[in-house]
């Protein structure tokens, strides 16, 4: 039922202005509505709502993640804008923290403003 269904993807922010600078600014994502609960941004016909949050604790986990065909090129154009990709010592993460999964895939994590965990993968 749900599978012929867009999908909306959420996730907290505390501060819209700093949101919006980083998912738009950074990520390059496209900038669709503003309301007073969530801002609303376009990622390749997804629509990612970023909510409004006046506290909370992020969690460990990956919220949202995107599936890239070079996650090298992606990777290097983050890191010129300032990002810093997370390191896990469970992990055998190459020099810009991009692990190789045993199948083959591809992935590095990041944060955003509020801690978020991001993903890239490449798959294999």
């Amino acid at each position: 039922m749900m599978a012929s269904s867009q999908l909306v993807a959420f996730v907290p922010a505390r501060d819209f202005p700093t949101a919006r600078a980083f998912y738009e600014g950074v990520l390059g994502l496209r900038f669709v509505d503003q309301d007073p609960f969530a801002l609303v941004l376009d990622s390749n016909g997804i629509m990612v709502r970023v909510a409004k949050v006046v506290d909370f604790t992020p969690g460990p986990q990956t919220v949202l993640g995107w599936i890239v065909k070079d996650i090298n090129s992606h990777v290097a154009e983050l890191e010129k804008r300032g990002i810093a990709f997370e390191r896990y010592g469970f992990l055998e993460q190459d020099e810009h923290g991009i692990w190789t999964a045993p199948g083959g895939a591809r992935g590095a994590w990041f944060k955003d403003p509020d801690g978020n965990v991001l993903s890239l993968t490449q798959l294999a």
